[in-house]
Parts: C-alpha cells; sequence; structure tokens
C-alpha cells in the first residue's frame, strides 16, 4: 500500500477515475486543493465527490509554487508520500516540482512544463525535426496580424495554456484574427485563477482526420497503448463530438501517427507519463497537435479499457510511484467502443432531454450521462458545454461509431429559450 498525494484535479471523469484506481490499487491518498468548494458543487445533490473521501483534506496555495513547495515538504516530514499526481492540465508542472522537491519518482519538470506550454512544445518539436503545423507566437493583435499574413489563411488561433479547446478558433480573414484576439486578451485568467501568459499562438490551419495516441512511458520506454479516431465539430471552434477506440486505420497510417507520437514525446524528454497526443494525418503525412502529459479526457481512457481492460488511471498511479504499469492486454469481449457527446447548439435553459430512455433501453450501450432539467445552457464552443454523452461498445470489430452516431441522432435537448 502507497500514500499518494493528488495535487488539484479535473472535475469531470478524472476525478473519479483517479480515486478508484487508487482504491482499487490499495493506496490511500491525500487531497490537497485551494478551494474545496470546486469540488463540493462538481458532485451530485446528496453525495460526497470520491476526491473528498481522501484520507487527508488539506488547503493549501497549490497556484503559489513558492509558498506550497514548503508547506508541502513539511507535511511530507509528518505523513510521508509516496508519489505526487493530478488530472489536471493547469497543475501538471505543480506537480512535478513537488515530485523533485520531495525526491519523488515523477517526470522531469521541464519537460512537463514544456508540454503544458503549447507555444513551447512548438519549439522544442520543431527544433527537433517532428514535424508539425507552420507556426508563429506573438503578444499583440498587430504581431499576429502579420505572422498572419506570413504564414496565410486559413489559420488556427489558439492559447498558449488553456485546456479543452477553450477560445481555439478557425480564422479565414483580418477580421476574424482579430476577434480571436480581442476573445483572448478578455480571459487574462484560467477556470482555477491562474493568470494567464498574454501570448497568441498562430499555426497553419491542418487538414485531414485527427486521432489521439495513447501510451505509458516508463523507465525511458514508451509503450503506445492505441489510437482513437475523433471527430470535431462547432465551427469556427474546434468541440470534439465524439470518439472511437481503436481508431480504424490503415496500417501505414497507424504506423505513422504513432511513430510520430513517441519521437515528439522523446523531443520533449517526457517520461514516467502516462500521456495523450493528437495527430492530425494530413496528406503530406502526420503532423503533432499537441502533447498531454498525463491520460486522455472525455473518457477515452473509459474506451481503451472497455476493449483492452489496460486501465491507464492504474498506470498513472503506477508510474507516479516509480512502479512497471500493468499493460497486459486482456480479452473483454469487445473488439470496439464509442463515445458520442450531446452539444448543445441553441443557447437557453434545458428542459429535457428527449429520446434518453430509448437510448439507456439499447443493446450495446455501456453508459448514459445526461444532465438534467433547468441546467443553464450555452453554444457549445468548447469541450466544457456538453451536455451528457453515450458510450457504446462492438463486440463484432469497429461498428461501435456507426452505432454511437445512430442512437445520438434520436437524442435531443430540448430548451426553454432565454
Amino acid at each position: 500500500m502507497a500514500h499518494l498525494l493528488v495535487v488539484e484535479s479535473w472535475v469531470g471523469s478524472m476525478s473519479r477515475l483517479l480515486p478508484r484506481a487508487l482504491e482499487e490499487g490499495g493506496h490511500h491518498f491525500t487531497f490537497l486543493t485551494r478551494d474545496l468548494r470546486h469540488y463540493l458543487r462538481a458532485a451530485p445533490e446528496g453525495t460526497d465527490h470520491p476526491l473528498l473521501t481522501a484520507r487527508n483534506v488539506i488547503t493549501g496555495p497549490t497556484n503559489d509554487v513558492g509558498s506550497l513547495l514548503p508547506q508541502v515538504e513539511r507535511l511530507h516530514e509528518v505523513i510521508r508520500f509516496d508519489g505526487v499526481v493530478t488530472s489536471c492540465d493547469y497543475y501538471l508542472p505543480t506537480a512535478a516540482r513537488i515530485s523533485a522537491r520531495l525526491g519523488l519518482p515523477g517526470p522531469a519538470v521541464e519537460a512537463v512544463e514544456n508540454a503544458c506550454r503549447k507555444d513551447a512544445t512548438r519549439r522544442v518539436l520543431a527544433a527537433a525535426g517532428v514535424p508539425g503545423p507552420r507556426f508563429a507566437v506573438r503578444t499583440d493583435g498587430a504581431g499576429a496580424l502579420a505572422a498572419a499574413r506570413e504564414i496565410g489563411y486559413p489559420l488556427v488561433v489558439k492559447p498558449v495554456d488553456l485546456c479543452a479547446g477553450m477560445l481555439v478558433r478557425r480564422v479565414d480573414d483580418d477580421a476574424q484574427l482579430a476577434a480571436a484576439c480581442r476573445a483572448l486578451a478578455d480571459f487574462p485568467r484560467n477556470a482555477r485563477g491562474q493568470r494567464r501568459t498574454p501570448h497568441i499562438l498562430i499555426e497553419e490551419f491542418l487538414r485531414g482526420p485527427e486521432v489521439s495516441v495513447e501510451t505509458v512511458t516508463r523507465g525511458g520506454v514508451a509503450h503506445v497503448v492505441g489510437v482513437t479516431d475523433k471527430s470535431v465539430g462547432g465551427a469556427p471552434a474546434f468541440v470534439e463530438t465524439g470518439h472511437m477506440f481503436p481508431a480504424d486505420l490503415a496500417p501505414g497510417d497507424l504506423e505513422a501517427a504513432t511513430g510520430t507520437a513517441v519521437r515528439a514525446g522523446t523531443a520533449l524528454g517526457l517520461d514516467d507519463v502516462v500521456a495523450h497526443t493528437e495527430i492530425k494525418l494530413t496528406a503530406d503525412g502526420p503532423r503533432v497537435v499537441e502533447v498531454n502529459p498525463r491520460p486522455a479526457g472525455n473518457r477515452i481512457t473509459e474506451l481503451v479499457r472497455h476493449v483492452t481492460g489496460i486501465d491507464l488511471a492504474a498506470a498513472c498511479v503506477d508510474v507516479a510511484l516509480g512502479r512497471e504499469p500493468d499493460l497486459r492486454r486482456r480479452d473483454t469481449g469487445l473488439r470496439s467502443a464509442a463515445i458520442g457527446f450531446v452539444v448543445p447548439d441553441t443557447a437557453g435553459t434545458l428542459a429535457s432531454v428527449e429520446g434518453a430512455d430509448g437510448v439507456r433501453e439499447s443493446d450495446g450501450v455501456l453508459e448514459v450521462q445526461l444532465a438534467g432539467a433547468g441546467r443553464a445552457v450555452e453554444v457549445a464552443d468548447s469541450n466544457n458545454a456538453y451536455l451528457g454523452h453515450v458510450m457504446v461498445g462492438d463486440a463484432t470489430g469497429l461498428g461501435a461509431r456507426d452505432r454511437v452516431e445512430a442512437l445520438l441522432a434520436d437524442v435531443r435537448p430540448l430548451m426553454v429559450r432565454a
């Protein structure tokens, strides 16, 4: 049995999958947060959030690493930690710094920081010859305009330090570029109250299907668990509308995608991590979109588990403890699994979700989670706006995506207009 320090978390699925993995591994944990209310609000009424079942729940200045590290050192002297972990991108560098300070297993701080900063990722990968889009980093709209004219429209404008597709936009002309830059300037702090870096990443728009490569790297050896496909909507935003594992790819595309992802992780120096690397399969070959040094979100880890039996949340715990993760594949009875999200295209107040009962009773359904009536709804412009999801499995082949899309066709949110 080990004792892990969990530093903050997303409040979505990983906030439940990580405590489950800790419990099933026979471990206990201390949960460190700056704001307990953030998690209390996320728990269903009348229930405890799984993170709050920790052996110790401690409040600390997780947004101020300089103040936090001495406090964690004092805690370590008293209650002793065997590893440090987080599922939240905004605290991955903090977790790495704590591990280094306490002499515990963990990835190199610089590698995690570079992976978590999209502009740094671009520079490191470009220097190593790992293929990506043409790009520029600027600090204001005037500089972005000059870069845009050099690279050429269409372009993608991104913040360098946000997640879930927030404020990522396709732009096709100077006016759209100016609007995207204003939106970034008007969002000075992220959802955890951390001040953002006011840099603008301008990238060549890449055409082609997008996939993600799920890897576990331990002791300098990268293990490819598999490749997940992705569907995207919500233009000019980039909202992930669904995923299937494994991706239905030709062998050449599969090899190119996995090889590129492994090269990207190596170039960044990522080790002792579970990683989720997004790749565009363009006509000119694979191009890296981003590298995330943590398990995939959007319940991709559950798609992987349903098909292969590999628990990436458990692997995340193992590598944080300096242990070899269990990556043996098991026959689960499923050959593919897919998830589709209910993505709102109308603002208002949710009255109901039509068709939900029929979906729940359908064959092959693994999960159905839908928002309740009374929820305030905005038109989706990031992955934070979902009204729920449906997950299905296919025991015979790669038919899970078609199945989930057919089921979602019968699901319709009904709104009371705002």
